[in-house]
């Protein structure tokens, strides 16, 4: 009897030890400072290119304790998606087509997401490896890629760069996944993503 209340005693005392570590490993949450943050695109097409930026909507990164990054998600707006290589009607065109059903249906699927599943130290401060879902005109598909995390005073700067595969995403317009026979009006299904994320 008394080895069974040592037993039982010894196990609630973990049990509180256990629940004191947890509430002391709590994220904090930095929310995404949308007016210094970009989101850069680069697409590319036979004998040429375009590119521009989308707004970062909303969002925000998570850390530990320790101030290890560990999570967060953030939200784009693509009915912002403008093209800085065209000026004046040439980059309305582009900017209208790209909003368009040809493309990233802004009108249907006004926002597109990026949820942070794994994050993985890559041995040096503020390196990671992230494991993300991706989602654009509601289609997610996961993605990975490298950040780097550096302290600004009161806010931290996280930097990017990975490529995006749209026709994953069912964007089809150009796309020789889909169509045969497009010779120089080929687009190329891959295109680049360059992020700038300010939180604080």
């Amino acid at each position: 009897m008394k080895n069974l209340l040592l037993i039982l005693s010894l196990l609630f005392s973990v049990s509180i030890i256990t629940a004191a570590n947890d509430s002391n490993s709590e994220s904090k949450t930095m929310s995404v400072v949308s007016s210094e943050s970009t989101l850069y695109w680069k697409g590319y097409k036979v004998g040429g290119w375009h590119e521009g930026f989308v707004t970062i909507k909303d969002g925000h990164l998570s850390f530990d304790d320790q101030g290890n990054f560990n999570g967060g998600r953030f939200v784009i707006d693509m009915t912002t998606i403008n093209t800085t290589d065209l000026t004046g009607n040439s980059a309305e065109r582009l900017e209208g087509h790209l909003k368009s059903d040809d493309f990233f249906s802004v009108e249907t699927y006004p926002e597109a997401h990026l949820n942070i599943k794994r994050v993985i130290s890559r041995g040096e401060p503020g390196d990671y490896r992230i494991v993300a879902d991706l989602t654009i005109k509601g289609i997610t598909h996961e993605i990975r890629f490298n950040t780097l995390i550096e302290d600004k005073g009161n806010m931290k700067h996280a930097v990017a760069e990975f490529k995006v595969d749209r026709s994953l995403y069912d964007v089809r317009f150009g796309s020789g996944s889909f169509f045969a026979n497009l010779g120089d009006n080929t687009i190329y299904d891959e295109f680049d993503i360059k992020v700038n994320l300010v939180v604080r």
